[in-house]
């Protein structure tokens, strides 16, 4: 991400703590005969098998951070960098933190990827980042499905989406964000009181949030070109209000980043092909 890229010191990224290593160690990807863990379902567990993936361990990646202060300007719309560089920082330690755990287990990939925040009463002041997905390996060994930078790539798709995506000759590179907190300008008493009572679009609200979920997009999008990847499926945005007040606004956009597999890595056209069941109990 163009923006602020480069400022966490990989050291401190990278950092697990030693009760991890003991929880990896005896997971079946370390240990043939330890037993993986997953957030699969069975269903998805199923899936997972027939296109040719085994899961390894159930992976996590946590920060919990302090974020700071900045006010914006009462009548102008800015992003507030300060706070959008700890978002930004915040989630992509946790992300690398997962994703080391799964270099410990030698995975191919990591699929399921969760990225949540959540507070704790002894730290009002601090969010803690989490993300979480199952490590899996392709049965053939053969490495060809990881990312181009040679590590487990990341998704959350689901194992329904992903079996699809492999189907269609694609994989997985890597789960890409981008974020903006933006201050949205307040309106003056005059221009309030000239809009009562009329249709009239708010064209300060209508720029202020353009611009914010523009950022965001295109942080997403330079994400997915710095992994090397030939497209993104899934892109969703999301407004999140937090804890800044309601004209501090957080736009996140997220996706997956896939890339095309040669023609041998494909699945065979005698791979069972997913079909949509609908009940008829009540």
């Amino acid at each position: 991400m163009p923006l602020f890229s480069g400022q966490q010191n990989q050291d401190i990224s990278t950092w697990e703590p030693q009760a991890a290593d003991s929880r990896l160690a005896s997971t079946a990807g370390a240990d043939p005969s330890g037993v993986f863990t997953s957030d699969l379902s069975v269903s998805e567990y199923v899936l997972l098998g027939e296109a040719g993936f085994e899961p390894l361990g159930f992976v996590v990646g946590s920060s919990i951070y302090h974020v700071g202060l900045q006010v914006g300007r009462w009548g102008r719309n800015q992003e507030l960098q300060v706070l959008t560089q700890a978002m930004y920082n915040a989630r992509e330690m946790a992300m690398a933190r997962m994703r080391a755990e799964a270099d410990h287990l030698d995975a191919d990939g990591i699929v399921g990827v969760q990225l949540r925040m959540q507070m704790y009463a002894w730290g009002q002041s601090c969010l803690e980042f989490v993300a979480t997905g199952t490590a899996v390996r392709h049965l053939a060994g053969q490495g060809s499905h990881r990312a181009p930078d040679g590590r487990a790539f990341t998704s959350d798709l689901s194992a329904q989406d992903f079996f699809r995506l492999l189907a269609a000759g694609a994989v997985p590179v890597a789960f890409v964000l981008g974020t903006c907190v933006y201050h949205i300008a307040h309106q003056g008493m005059l221009q309030t009181l000239r809009q009562a009572g009329q249709n009239q679009e708010m064209m300060q609200f209508t720029q202020g949030v353009y611009e914010a979920r523009e950022l965001a997009l295109g942080r997403m999008q330079a994400e997915a070109t710095d992994a090397r990847s030939s497209g993104i499926v899934g892109v969703t945005v999301e407004v999140k209000n937090h804890v800044w007040g309601e004209h501090a606004t957080e736009f996140l956009a997220t996706g997956t980043a896939i890339r095309r597999l040669a023609d041998e890595h494909k699945l065979p056209e005698t791979s069972p092909k997913p079909t949509f069941t609908l009940g008829l109990d009540q």
